[in-house]
């Protein structure tokens, strides 16, 4: 991808790309590490299937999923092919040292991690960039936090409509179904939908505009799945009340 003129940052082979800061052959072996032992556990316990496969861009693109799961980035990097190089914006935490899976995710180098008061933004924009100008792809929660049912999708953040006109690369809407309730043997359907292009000056109307449409694309690939209702009569409980919940009440599991 060309430099936009007067741009401040460093050539490709400066870029600080997301991760500790590590050799760069030492950064590819724990990606395609991370990679296989995605795709290895996830298919040991799980039957996920990748539709629409064509329609992935060939190269740097922003891809927008539904959220269900804290397991779904890794259902992701079992099923979507190797290359471009996959990353995620996200986790919210102010300390990636702190909890498991903030330590793992840290290690592949796939994260591109933000702060909950949004004070390394700029930070976080020039990561971004650095991952496109590289070929790679950034993967975004759009709705930004887990919820439970299936055909529903809760309102997107406008942070994947702004990355990608920004850089100027398509808006990849991807449905995810069967991660709210993860049992031995069941199937996830990751759904590829139709890229939209994404072009013109980051504006706000622009962003809200494309927002609009990557959540009207990505309702229609969730709405046509069924519920996965949660087995016996505990989980079912537990299901039906928190989805009998307000909008926008509902308790977040990641808190």
């Amino acid at each position: 991808m060309p430099e936009p003129a007067g741009s401040a940052l460093p050539r490709p082979r400066e870029r600080r790309l997301p991760g500790p800061r590590v050799a760069p052959w030492r950064r590819t072996i724990r990606y395609w590490v991370s990679r296989l032992a995605a795709a290895v556990f996830v298919r040991a316990y799980l039957r996920p299937r990748l539709e629409g496969r064509d329609r992935l861009p060939p190269g740097p693109a922003v891809y927008c999923f539904n959220h269900l799961n804290w397991v779904d980035p890794f259902v992701l990097m079992a099923t979507l092919p190797m290359r471009p190089r996959l990353y995620f914006f996200g986790p919210r935490e102010e300390d990636m040292a702190r909890g498991g899976r903030n330590r793992l995710m840290s290690w592949t180098g796939s994260a591109v991690p933000y702060k909950p008061g949004k004070n390394d933004l700029l930070e976080a924009t020039r990561l971004v960039q650095a991952i496109f100008a590289t070929g790679g792809v950034l993967a975004i929660a759009g709705e930004g936090r887990i919820h439970a049912r299936e055909s529903e999708l809760l309102p997107l953040s406008e942070g994947a409509a702004y990355f990608a006109l920004r850089s100027g690369v398509p808006l990849v809407p991807i449905a995810i179904n069967g991660t709210s309730w993860l049992g031995f043997g069941g199937s996830v359907r990751v759904h590829v939908g139709q890229p939209i292009e994404a072009a013109g000056r980051p504006t706000h109307e622009a962003i809200t505009a494309l927002t609009a449409r990557a959540s009207d694309e990505l309702l229609g690939l969730v709405a046509d799945q069924p519920d996965v209702r949660r087995p016996g009569r505990i989980g079912r409980w537990v299901t039906d009340r928190f989805n009998d919940w307000p909008e926008g009440s509902r308790p977040s599991p990641d808190s």
